[in-house]
């Protein structure tokens, strides 16, 4: 006891000094195992052994933007029933048949003729008075039917009528090869050939049929009133080659065109 009383002072610091002597060793161990770990780590972050994932199936996803890019349309409008359900209507032979299939756009054209203003030297005349000349005049476009017949018109030079007034004479005046007139309605000078008679376009008429009743127009030209379909049509135009409706009910122009 006495040894411990006085040596306990060296006793305590050996204790001190071995017990900070086996942390250091320890510390050492355990900053060993730590920088283990720390490498074992690091090597399955570098060097991962699990496989590779399989690559995705997007074969659904890629067709659905494929769909979006080409839209698919539905025609609530023409060929659905459901909502818009076809309207039928009989026929002039007792038939059925739809609506849709009624109207201006079923009339074919079968045929466009021109109307011609036709001048022509029919014979000369001399006598004490001076030379006159015969010219038939033929208006197939004038409205009126009685108009459109062929008259005849004798005309010295310098004279004029409701078509044309006579210029001049090319050749001898009782045997002449040409007569030089202008005509009234557009100014224009044309020559009237002794045997060859002039002719101008003034207008066309058109033949054609309407089939779902069996209607068949002749010779109709502008200004013409029709009717099928149950409705008043006017023919508005008719050209070289095509023809042009309108329906009185709804002011709707419907142009057909016209093809030999």
């Amino acid at each position: 006891m006495q040894f411990l009383k006085k040596n306990y002072e060296k006793i305590l610091l050996g204790l001190v000094l071995a017990g900070l002597i086996g942390v250091l060793v320890f510390m050492l161990f355990y900053i060993a195992s730590d920088e283990q770990a720390m490498n074992d780590h690091a090597n399955i972050v570098l060097n991962p052994s699990a496989t590779k994932l399989p690559d995705l199936d997007l074969t659904t996803e890629s067709n659905a933007v494929l769909r979006m890019q080409s839209p698919y349309v539905l025609d609530f409008e023409n060929s659905n029933k459901v909502f818009n359900p076809m309207e039928w209507r009989k026929a002039a032979d007792g038939t059925m048949v739809p609506v849709a299939t009624l109207g201006a756009a079923y009339v074919v054209v079968t045929n466009i003729q021109p109307l011609y203003l036709i001048l022509a030297l029919k014979s000369v005349t001399t006598n004490e008075f001076g030379t006159r000349y015969l010219v038939t005049i033929e208006r197939q476009a004038e409205k009126s039917s009685s108009k459109r017949r062929p008259s005849d018109r004798y005309v010295s030079v310098g004279d004029k009528n409701d078509v044309f007034s006579l210029l001049a004479i090319k050749g001898s005046p009782e045997n002449p090869d040409a007569l030089t007139v202008k005509l009234l309605d557009s100014g224009e000078t044309i020559s009237v050939l002794r045997n060859q008679p002039y002719k101008r376009v003034d207008a066309y008429t058109a033949d054609f049929l309407y089939n779902p009743e069996k209607k068949v127009f002749l010779g109709r030209r502008a200004g013409d009133k029709i009717y099928f379909n149950n409705t008043n049509y006017d023919v508005v135009d008719v050209g070289p080659d095509e023809l042009t409706l309108l329906d009185e009910s709804n002011q709707k122009k419907t142009t057909l065109r016209f093809s030999p």
